[in-house]
């Protein structure tokens, strides 16, 4: 689900935002922003243009999506089908698919 509101994506990026160990100032500096323009948006006071969002992603080493997408409710669930659907696997398989899961993860680093 796409979040619209400001106020969430602004809470979004608060989250990226403390989990990077980040000031409001260290984001607005690495996005080329004024430290006042970066803490509107994140209060989600302001809008912002799609060139801002991009350098906002660089600076906060992150995607659009994690930004607009709101978390699914059903995560639990997600987590317990996946542990399902691996237990189900021969041992070779379930080596091969943890091997392609970590794999798929340090490319994200």
């Amino acid at each position: 689900m796409l979040i619209s509101d400001f106020c969430q994506i602004g809470n979004k990026l608060l989250s990226i935002r403390k989990r990077s160990g980040m000031t409001q100032a260290e984001v607005a500096e690495k996005a080329g922003l004024a430290d006042r323009t970066y803490a509107d948006i994140e209060r989600g006071t302001s809008n912002m243009r799609v060139e801002t969002l991009v350098r906002i992603c660089e600076a906060l080493q992150t995607t659009p999506d994690e930004i607009f997408l709101a978390e699914p409710q059903n995560r639990v669930e997600e987590v317990e089908s996946l542990e399902e659907r691996l237990h189900a696997c021969t041992p070779s398989q379930r080596r091969t698919a943890l091997a392609l899961i970590q794999v798929y993860l340090d490319s994200l680093k």
